[in-house]
């Protein structure tokens, strides 16, 4: 059995917890939390489990670590604190863990980031002998290994593009949702997650990574961004009142551009209530879902939802982002220490786990 840490216990954290629980191969063997709070309590609450699993949480990172771990899942954010992040991965690395987390963005793509956030990890790696693995929360199979799969089962592929589409309501992240994304703020209200280059900052490294697994050269990487108020205002059922005129939908897509011609694309479509821009893509559910659609010969379209936590439906993107990382665990221990990718880490199906149902 591989021990395991879960570090974090937020949206990506509690789902954690239930995946690593589940997994024939791993041992939850500690549980690192930062709100005082949560010390103590029990990691079968603090992962919405029916059962208490007898490890308790704890802020004292060192002794986690001291422990030396087989691995780590960080899923604490990186989202507004990235050095922090960094420092608490390249950390673990140095304690001999293989990591996985969806908390730094420039490391989706190793191959072309920036060096003050590769060459800390590889000097990790090369001091402490473990290992690190990034994929999107949002969730990064849906922009890397699910399209490139799809990709396959054609004669001509045209464009991929790949949506994620999602009511943000539903979402438990309230200060993610009005104040990085600016849902409900005034319409000239800057939001960072909107900023020009943000975008290609966050989802760029999967363009790359889909070209490099095409083996197409770009050209360069676009951006779009359309933004539209709420005509009336609306109440939503966990984050409140929204106000008309103010922001109620976001559309932007990051596009890889080949030979001239957007050919990779990816495109996120997120409003607060149903009612806000209508015209665009909707989910079949009409809370969230994930689709890539291969224009070619023939046109292939898959859309995935996935839901979780009761009320919390957007915990099942999150959900399922998790399990591609704590799934790629025991593979990662198997393999020499490095620095992996998408392409690099393949997608293993839940074996042993059929018919189990604690988590």
């Amino acid at each position: 059995m591989i021990s395991t840490v879960v570090w974090g216990t937020g949206n990506v954290g509690r789902a954690a917890i239930r995946a690593v629980e589940a997994h024939p191969a791993l041992n939850l063997a500690a549980v690192l939390v930062h709100n005082p709070d949560k010390v103590g309590r029990d990691a079968g609450e603090l992962g919405d489990l029916d059962d208490e699993l007898g490890v308790t949480a704890t802020d004292d990172i060192d002794a986690v670590l001291a422990a030396r771990p087989g691995a780590v899942v960080y899923a604490a954010s990186g989202d507004i604190r990235p050095d922090e992040a960094l420092a608490d991965i390249v950390k673990a690395i140095r304690a001999g863990a293989v990591v996985v987390s969806t908390a730094l963005y420039p490391l989706y793509d190793p191959h072309n980031a920036a060096p003050e956030f590769r060459e800390p990890v590889v000097a990790a790696i090369a001091e402490g002998g473990g290992s690190l693995f990034v994929s999107g929360v949002d969730p990064g199979w849906g922009n890397d290994v699910l399209p490139l799969l799809i990709s396959g089962l054609g004669s001509r592929v045209d464009v991929i593009r790949c949506q994620e589409i999602f009511d943000y309501s539903t979402y438990d992240q309230e200060d993610s949702v009005r104040n990085l994304v600016g849902m409900g703020q005034p319409m000239d209200y800057g939001a960072p997650m909107l900023w020009p280059e943000m975008p290609t900052m966050v989802w760029g490294g999967q363009i790359r990574l889909i070209a490099r697994a095409l083996g197409v050269e770009l050209d360069e990487i676009r951006e779009t961004m359309d933004r539209r108020p709420l005509d009336t205002s609306v109440s939503t059922r966990t984050m409140g009142d929204f106000e008309a005129g103010t922001q109620g939908a976001v559309r932007f897509e990051v596009q890889g551009i080949v030979e001239g011609e957007p050919r990779i694309v990816i495109e996120h479509v997120t409003r607060i209530h149903p009612s806000c821009a209508p015209d665009w893509p909707t989910p079949p559910g009409g809370d969230g879902a994930h689709r890539v659609i291969i224009e070619g010969r023939p046109r292939i379209e898959v859309t995935i939802e996935a839901t979780d936590e009761g009320e919390n439906r957007s915990a099942g993107g999150n959900a399922t982002a998790v399990g591609r990382l704590v799934n790629a665990i025991d593979w990662l221990v198997d393999a020499d220490p490095g620095l992996y990718d998408a392409l690099d880490v393949p997608l293993r199906p839940a074996v042993g786990r059929l018919g189990r149902k604690r988590a």
